[in-house]
């Protein structure tokens, strides 16, 4: 076993090349492996942990205003466990060329439910003490002791920083997690009055007891809210914050499923081609062991050896730069992405077992499979050289004014393809599973790029106002300089087939709306209509949903009572980001349903006229929030920023998986071919000769398996879309026509740039050696 252990170390340092490329082809699927693993289960597990010890509310409830005597009262329902009452109110703070928004609320005294958790300093204590977001504090160099100047209910205040902190139910505080425009505050009880002229309350939290249902309690709260100024609640499901981290999480969940099964079984496919062919090159090699006495066994355990020492270095390799590079990005984005203080991403020993396991057992099967014909042979038998192949004339030959012209280096090409068609097919399925690999890295990362673009080709307003629950005015003088001005209203749904629920976003708006625009998936627009709802493709896809259909939906507000209705489909809507529900106030109407608006889109006249326009719904109280084409812009931007670097990653490892794939399978190439190189360097063949009609040949399988691949990458990149699409993620499931042009271009560079790379092993054939190594 010894002497075995050097012939196994020879071989690799005589093929250190080709030991490289398979060890570089390992380590992608461990680094993309552990990187993704250790991304989609530190997440899972940290929010799940954060939102238990912070204790998130299940339920809010909003009033216009309550009493701390009817807020304790609820407390005795059937389902709470604990319930606590708080003021909050909107602040805007002023700066030179700019402003920003903060969200303020009284902290419950004691204080169990959204719990916050301090970063520096102390909670505050007296009524002009505030406790102020720390990523709001660090985007406006914001200190401990520094003053605060507010305006508040149409009053300036002035507050002093008594702590920093991250609070659990502002985890993600709006879609590009801007900082500097948004932030949150907490200010004692003691100021409610001050602010708003008397002490109540207009918000209760509610803590419920395991196993109750979060839905019966709202609706058992509003039952007894009638003689209090009810005004909505939302579920813990259904803030923005709870609901955008939880789709991460799944998404992040499906990627770490998917890519890494997608790498391995090319990394399968590559293993088995390299350890087949190297088995079938060393035929002789076998035979002298064997007349050794060498056991099958042990001759079968020497060469699995390759594998399994490839694997573990390539694994040990792509966990070790997963570590330096791929944790470090993440953190980094998801810091961004997100408020999550104290949040690490820690590679566990465990993720290297699988990559390494996995490429072991490849690699180890492929050896099996390979030599176990060999071994089958008698010693003398597999020591001879295989007997010459019996060739027919190839179809060219039969037209003897063609092949006589041919050059006499492409008729060598020729008859080695088709003497050897088994080598020439398996050398073209790794090109082919390469190409594939390059198509859908690229495409995934364009169909990234157009969910981005989509998001201010379908939105073409100037502005979208929002207004507080209740508030929207039923009369609005406009100011000058308004183009167009359309309503809408946003309700939760529930989309319900058979015992299938998800939640989903229904939006209500005028048919005439211009503001916002509707494609099929064939890029045609599409209008609304008084008979029908839109229905996002990705739910059409999920639920096999058809124009014409009914689909049952169920309004989860509570001042609509759970009431379900039956709508019918008016068409399939391709959107990528955020997929909505469409329908219009009319079939609203028609269905029995109260439509009451909540926005307002506006489009401007002059880009001059855009500043006024906004000042004045800044000014109005009842406005919640204001966006623009910048906000837009930020968003496309934003989205783009948050998952480019794992699809550019994507794009590097294909393009790493592609070079190994071809430089092995090249390299072995040239080493089962020694005699037949030599005996043309003898006839005096000069190197460059030589060379060419190895590249030729190269270049001549990588065109054949690109023809091949097309089709081939159309069906996987599908595959991978599906599997990384869901009902609230549509992504671009057509490749284009330069996507294509470029991976097959890159498989040429990459082919090329092997060639030019295995040239020194041309020159480095022994002629000698080469010629007398059968005998």
């Amino acid at each position: 076993m010894k002497i075995l252990s050097l012939k196994l170390l020879r071989d690799m340092k005589q093929s250190m090349g080709q030991f490289i490329a398979v060890v570089l082809v390992i380590a992608v699927g461990a680094f993309f492996y552990t990187g993704l693993v250790t991304l989609s289960d530190n997440l899972s597990a940290y929010t799940k942990g954060y939102f238990e010890e912070h204790n998130l509310s299940d339920l809010n409830v909003f009033y216009s205003q309550i009493s701390a005597e009817d807020a304790a009262g609820l407390h005795s329902m059937e389902g709470i466990h604990h319930i606590e009452g708080r003021y909050t109110v909107h602040a805007t703070q002023s700066f030179e060329d700019d402003k920003a928004a903060l969200t303020l609320h009284s902290i419950p005294v004691p204080n169990e439910i959204n719990t916050p958790k301090m970063i520096e300093g102390r909670m505050p204590s007296k009524p002009n003490e505030i406790l102020l977001d720390s990523h709001y504090a660090g985007a406006h160099h914001y200190r401990v002791g520094d003053p605060l100047s507010l305006r508040v209910n149409d009053k300036d205040m002035t507050f002093t920083i008594s702590g920093l902190n991250e609070n659990v139910e502002h985890a993600k505080k709006n879609e590009t997690q801007d900082h500097q425009a948004y932030g949150a505050a907490y200010i004692p009880e003691e100021t409610i009055s001050e602010i708003a002229g008397s002490f109540f309350y207009n918000e209760i939290l509610i803590d419920a007891k395991d196993g109750y249902d979060i839905d019966k309690i709202g609706q058992a709260i509003e039952a007894n809210s009638d003689s209090l100024p009810y005004v909505s609640q939302m579920s813990k499901e259904r803030t923005f914050n709870y609901s955008q981290i939880h789709q991460t999480i799944h998404n992040n969940k499906l990627m770490s499923r998917v890519i890494p099964i997608v790498l391995f079984l090319i990394e399968a496919v590559i293993l088995f081609l390299i350890m087949s062919r190297m088995i079938d090159s060393q035929r002789n090699q076998v035979g002298i062991m064997k007349a050794l006495g060498v056991k099958n066994r042990s001759i079968l355990l020497h060469y699995m050896g390759y594998p399994v020492l490839a694997g573990v270095i390539g694994s040990i390799l792509g966990y070790a730069i997963a570590a330096a590079l791929f944790i470090p990005l993440i953190t980094t984005s998801i810091g961004r992405s997100y408020s999550l203080p104290d949040l690490t991403f820690t590679l566990s020993f465990f993720t290297l077992l699988p990559p390494m396991i996995c490429s072991s057992a490849f690699g180890m099967l492929s050896c099996y499979l390979s030599g176990r014909a060999i071994l089958q042979e008698r010693a003398a038998q597999a020591m001879r050289p295989k007997p010459p192949k019996k060739m027919k004339k190839l179809l060219i030959e039969k037209v003897p004014g063609m092949w006589r012209r041919l050059p006499y280096s492409y008729k060598i090409i020729l008859r080695n393809i088709f003497l050897n068609k088994q080598k020439a097919l398996a050398s073209s399925v790794g090109v082919v599973v390469s190409t594939v690999l390059l198509i859908t890295a690229f495409g995934t990362q364009t169909a990234l790029l157009q969910v981005a673009g989509q998001i201010e080709e379908v939105n073409t307003y100037d502005l979208r106002v929002d207004y507080y629950t209740g508030s929207f005015p039923d009369t609005v003088t406009l100011p000058p300089g308004i183009a167009d001005s359309y309503e809408l209203s946003t309700y939760p749904v529930e989309f319900i087939q058979g015992e299938n629920k998800e939640q989903a976003t229904l939006v209500v708006t005028e048919q005439e709306n211009e503001l916002i625009h509707f494609y099929d998936e064939k890029g045609n627009r599409l209008s609304l209509a008084d008979h029908g709802v839109l229905v996002p493709k990705s739910y059409a896809d999920q639920y096999r949903i058809s124009e014409g259909d009914m689909i049952r939906i169920q309004f989860t507000a509570p001042e609509l009572n759970q009431t379900s209705v039956d709508m019918k489909v008016l068409d399939i809507s391709t959107q990528y980001s955020n997929p909505s529900f469409y329908s219009t106030p009319g079939y609203m109407k028609s269905l029995g349903i109260d439509y009451a608006p909540s926005s307002r889109l506006v489009s401007v006249e002059s880009a001059a006229d855009l500043a006024s326009i906004r000042g004045f719904f800044e000014q109005d109280p009842k406005v919640d929030a204001i966006a623009d084409k910048d906000d837009l812009k930020k968003s496309a931007q934003y989205m783009l920023k948050q998952n480019s670097f794992i699809f550019i990653m994507f794009i590097i490892c294909a393009v790493i998986l592609s070079f190994g794939a071809i430089y092995t399978i090249s390299s072995i190439n040239i080493y089962e071919r020694n005699r037949e190189l030599a005996t043309l360097k003898v006839l005096g063949y000069p190197k460059r000769r030589i060379n060419r009609l190895i590249f030729s040949e190269n270049m001549l399988l990588t065109a054949f398996a690109v023809i091949v691949a097309l089709p081939i990458s159309g069906y996987v990149y599908s595959i991978i879309i599906r599997a990384l699409s869901s009902t609230h993620q549509q992504i671009p499931d057509q490749l284009n026509l330069v996507i294509i042009l470029a991976s097959v271009v890159l498989a040429f560079i990459l082919t090329l740039i092997s060639n030019l790379m295995l040239r020194k092993k041309v020159t480095r054939i022994h002629m000698i050696e080469s010629l007398k190594g059968v005998e």
